[in-house]
C-alpha cells in the first residue's frame, strides 16, 4: 500500500492494472459493471481539486485491492458514494450486486453521514466504539479507512478550516480504529498526514531532522548487510531484512509529548528480520544480542504475549558500533502480514478462502481472540468489531450529532436524562429516526433520538423509576421529587412506614412515638422526622433497610422499658420456679414457649394460661408484643431469670455450610467435646452444593449459647449459625 505518495489511481484502467498486479482472482466483469453504474451516477460531478469525482471511488477501490479484500469489497468501494451523493437507491445495488454488497455500501454510507461535533477524548472514544459497533461486517470499516486515507492524500484541495477539521477527526477517530484493527501502515499514514495539517511547523521540523541525517539510509543498509551475513553463518540463509525509519508522528509524540530530544529516541531507525518459524525468531534474537550490545529494559516479547489487536513480534534495542541506537524487530511472515494489515490479513494472505459467508470471513478474527483468552485481554477486539458482541453498550445521536453512550437495555428516558436533567424532567415523548415511539422504547446503536419536552413545571412520573436502566436517571428523578413534591413525599413516606410498622407488629405508645422516630431520623443523619418521611417518599431511603434498624431499636428499648402499665397484679417479693421469677406468683408451674425458646439472659415476660401455669416468652416475641395490647393484657406478668439458675435449657440451632464429607461428624464431635446434651440432630443436602443442619442442644444461658455458636462457626465449611 502507498504510504507517502499522492494517490495515482484515477481511471478504471488503473484500477484493473492494480487488480491484475495483485495476483489474486477477482470477478472483473462484475467490477466493471459496478464501475459503469458509478460512472453514470456521478456523471459530471467533480472534486474540489477539479478532478472527475469518479476518480475518488476508483482510488479507494485500488486501496481496497492493495489491502487484499474480496470482490464484493472492491465493488462496494466503487459504489460507496452513489447512495449518498446521487439518486441511486440502495435497492438497485441490492438487486444488481447482491445483499452483501448492499450491506457494505449501506454501512459505509451511514458512517459517512456522521458529523463530529466534538472531539474531546471521552467523546472521541465513544465515537470510535460506536463506529465499530455499527460496522456489522468488519469490511465496512476497512473500506471506510481506505476512503479516509485517499481523502487525506488529496486534502490540499480543501479549504484551510476543513483540512484542520478533517485532520483532527482522523487523528481522534480513524487512526485509533486502524490501530485497533492492527493495520499499522494505514494508521501511520493517517497520523502523518493529519499532523501535516494540524501542526505544519512541527511536521516540517521533524522532516528536517530526518533530512539532516542523510546518512541514515546508508547506516541502516550497512547494519542490515552485517546482520544478513551473520545470520547466514548461523544457518539462517533464507531471511528477509527490511529497513524502517520511524513515522513522523511517532517521532513527534516522543519529542513534543514526552519532552525528548531527537537524539534520545532509540527507535527512530529499525531493522525488521522476517523468518519462517517462531524458533528461528528466538535464534535470530540470540545472534543480534551477540553482535550488538542490548540496551537493558528495551526488550519486549510480543510473541509469547501478543498485543490485544493481534500484533506479534520480538523487539530489542541495541547500540551499533558507531554508538547509534537502533531497534531490531524479529517476526515470522505471518506475523508481519498481521502487523501490516491486521484484520485484513485474513483475506490477503490466507490461501484457499473461497466461502462468501460472514462466519468464514470472521474465522481468522475468532482464532485470534481464542489465542488471546489466556493473555487477559480476551474478547476486546471482537467486541469492538461486531455489534452483536457489544451487548453492554449502545450509542445513539442527538439531532445535533452528539453521541450519547448508554448501557444496553437503556430507554429513551435514560437518553433524555443523559442529555440534561431539565430535558428528562420535561420529557413528554420522543421520536426515533423521526418516528414517535413509546416511552419504554429501548435505545439501539445508531438511532437519532429527538426528545419532545413539555412546560417547565412538567415533572417525571414515579413509574419511570421502574423503567430506567441507569443510576444517573434514577437519581435525577428522585432529586426532582425531593425538591418539587416535598409535602406529597412526606405523606407517602409516613403512610408507607406506618403500614410497615403494623405489618411487623411494632406498636409504639403515642407519648413515645415522636421521640422514637426523632432518634431514628437522627441515626439516618436527618434533622427532622419529616425529612425521613420525605426520603422514604421519594426513594432516597429504602424502607426495607430502615425497618431493620427500627426493629433493633425497638427491641433494645423493650429491654430497657419502664414497668409495663398493663400489669394489674400487685408486685411483691417472690421466689423462683424452674429458674424463673414470676412477679406476683410463688412456686407456679412454668413452661417455656416454643415460639421463641427463651434462654437465661433473654428479657422475658410471662402469660397466665388457663390451667397450664405461666408460659414464658421473650419480651420481643411477636406473640408477646401483640398480647400486651390485646384484650388479655392483664394476664401478662413481669418475669426475670433467677440469679442462681442452674438448669439446662433446650435451644435449637440452624447451621448452614458448604457440603463436604465428614461435616456432620465434625459438628457432632465438637458438641461431644463441649459436653453438651444433644437432644436431636438432622442434616440435609441442598441443590446448590450446600448443606443445612438442625440440632437441639442443652444450654445454660445466652452467654453460653453465644460461646457455643462461635465454636461451631469455626468448623471448616460452616458459613452461618442461627438460633431458631
Amino acid at each position: 500500500m502507498e504510504t507517502r505518495e499522492m494517490a495515482t489511481v484515477k481511471t478504471f484502467e488503473d484500477l484493473m492494472h492494480t487488480i491484475r498486479e495483485s495476483g489474486r482472482s477477482y470477478d472483473e466483469a462484475k467490477i466493471e459493471k459496478a464501475y459503469r453504474l458509478a460512472d453514470a451516477a456521478h456523471g459530471s460531478q467533480t472534486r474540489l481539486s477539479g478532478e472527475p469525482y469518479i476518480s475518488h471511488p476508483l482510488a479507494v477501490a485500488s486501496l481496497v485491492v492493495e489491502m487484499g479484500l474480496d470482490t464484493d469489497s472492491v465493488i462496494a468501494a466503487v459504489l460507496h458514494d452513489v447512495v449518498e451523493d446521487t439518486g441511486t437507491a440502495l435497492e438497485t445495488i441490492r438487486s444488481e450486486f447482491g445483499a452483501d454488497v448492499a450491506l457494505l455500501v449501506d454501512g459505509v454510507t451511514k458512517l459517512t453521514r456522521i458529523k463530529f461535533s466534538s472531539v474531546e477524548e471521552q467523546q472521541a472514544e465513544n465515537l470510535r466504539k460506536m463506529l465499530l459497533a455499527m460496522s456489522k461486517d468488519v469490511r465496512v470499516m476497512l473500506i471506510k479507512l481506505c476512503d479516509r486515507l485517499h481523502n487525506m492524500r488529496t486534502g490540499d484541495g480543501w479549504p484551510e478550516q476543513k483540512r484542520r477539521d478533517k485532520a483532527l477527526e482522523t487523528m481522534e477517530v480513524y487512526a485509533p480504529i486502524a490501530h485497533r484493527l492492527g493495520i499499522s501502515a494505514v494508521k501511520e499514514e493517517l497520523e502523518d498526514r493529519s499532523l501535516h495539517y494540524l501542526d505544519p511547523v512541527g511536521y516540517e521540523e521533524i522532516r528536517s531532522y530526518l533530512a539532516q541525517n542523510d546518512g541514515a539510509e546508508a547506516f541502516i543498509a550497512g547494519i542490515a548487510d552485517k546482520i544478513r551475513e551473520r545470520l547466514a553463518e548461523n544457518g539462517m540463509k533464507d531471511v528477509t531484512i527490511k529497513k524502517r525509519i520511524k513515522s513522523v508522528y511517532g517521532i513527534y509524540r516522543k519529542m513534543y509529548m514526552q519532552n525528548k530530544a531527537f537524539g534520545e529516541i532509540y527507535d527512530v531507525y529499525a531493522v525488521r528480520i522476517i523468518v519462517d518459524t517462531v524458533g528461528e525468531c528466538y535464534n535470530a534474537l540470540g545472534v543480534i544480542h551477540d553482535m550488538y550490545h542490548p540496551i537493558p529494559s528495551r526488550f519486549k516479547d510480543y510473541i509469547s504475549t501478543p498485543k490485544p489487536n493481534g500484533y506479534q513480534s520480538l523487539h530489542t534495542t541495541v547500540l551499533g558500533h558507531e554508538g547509534i541506537p537502533f531497534e531490531v524487530q524479529i517476526r515470522t511472515w505471518e506475523m508481519d502480514h498481521t502487523a501490516e494489515y491486521g484484520v485484513a490479513a485474513h483475506w490477503k494472505y490466507k490461501a484457499g478462502v473461497t466461502s462468501d459467508k460472514l462466519d468464514d470471513r470472521m474465522a481468522w478474527v475468532r482464532q485470534l481472540l481464542e489465542s488471546q483468552r489466556e493473555s487477559g485481554d480476551a474478547g476486546d477486539l471482537l467486541r469492538d468489531i461486531k455489534s452483536e458482541l457489544l451487548p453492554e453498550e449502545v450509542f445513539a445521536f442527538t439531532p445535533k450529532g452528539d453521541v450519547i453512550n448508554l448501557p444496553a437495555g437503556a430507554t429513551i428516558i435514560d437518553f433524555a436524562y443523559a442529555i440534561h436533567s431539565a430535558v428528562g424532567n420535561r420529557m413528554v415523548g420522543a421520536k426515533v429516526n423521526s418516528r414517535m415511539v413509546p416511552i419504554d422504547h429501548k435505545v439501539a446503536t445508531g438511532e437519532i433520538i429527538e426528545i419532545i419536552t413539555g412546560p417547565k413545571d412538567k415533572g417525571p412520573s414515579r413509574d419511570w423509576l421502574n423503567l430506567v436502566k441507569t443510576s444517573e436517571a434514577k437519581n435525577k428523578i428522585r432529586n426532582w421529587f425531593k425538591k418539587e413534591r416535598k409535602e406529597e413525599n412526606i405523606a407517602e413516606g409516613r403512610a408507607a412506614l406506618e403500614k410497615e410498622l403494623r405489618r411487623n407488629l411494632i406498636s409504639i405508645p403515642d407519648d413515645e412515638y415522636d421521640a422514637f422516630m426523632q432518634d431514628i431520623a437522627r441515626r439516618q443523619r436527618m434533622n427532622t422526622v419529616d425529612e425521613l418521611y420525605a426520603a422514604i417518599g421519594y426513594g432516597g431511603v429504602q424502607l426495607s433497610r430502615l425497618m431493620l434498624k427500627i426493629k433493633d431499636e425497638y427491641a433494645k428499648r423493650a429491654k430497657e422499658a419502664a414497668p409495663l402499665t398493663a400489669f394489674k397484679i400487685p408486685l411483691k417479693k417472690t421466689k423462683s420456679s424452674d429458674g424463673v421469677v414470676v412477679e406476683g406468683l410463688d412456686d407456679c408451674l412454668v413452661k417455656f414457649a416454643k415460639c421463641c425458646n427463651p434462654l437465661p439472659g433473654d428479657a422475658i415476660v410471662g402469660f397466665v394460661t388457663r390451667g397450664f401455669g405461666v408460659s414464658i416468652h421473650k419480651r420481643d416475641c411477636p406473640n408477646a408484643r401483640a398480647g400486651l395490647e390485646g384484650p388479655d393484657a392483664a394476664r401478662w406478668l413481669r418475669a426475670h431469670w433467677a440469679e442462681d439458675v442452674k438448669e439446662s435449657f433446650k435451644s435449637t440451632l440452624e447451621v448452614s455450610a458448604i457440603d463436604r464429607g465428614g461435616l456432620m461428624a465434625d459438628v457432632a464431635g465438637l458438641i461431644a467435646e463441649m459436653r453438651l446434651p444433644c437432644y436431636a440432630m438432622s442434616a440435609r443436602q441442598l441443590s446448590d452444593g450446600r448443606a443445612a443442619m438442625t440440632m437441639t442442644i442443652g444450654i445454660n444461658n445466652t452467654e453460653h449459647l453465644n460461646n457455643v455458636i462461635a465454636r461451631i462457626k469455626k468448623v471448616r465449611g460452616v458459613t452461618s449459625v442461627q438460633r431458631s
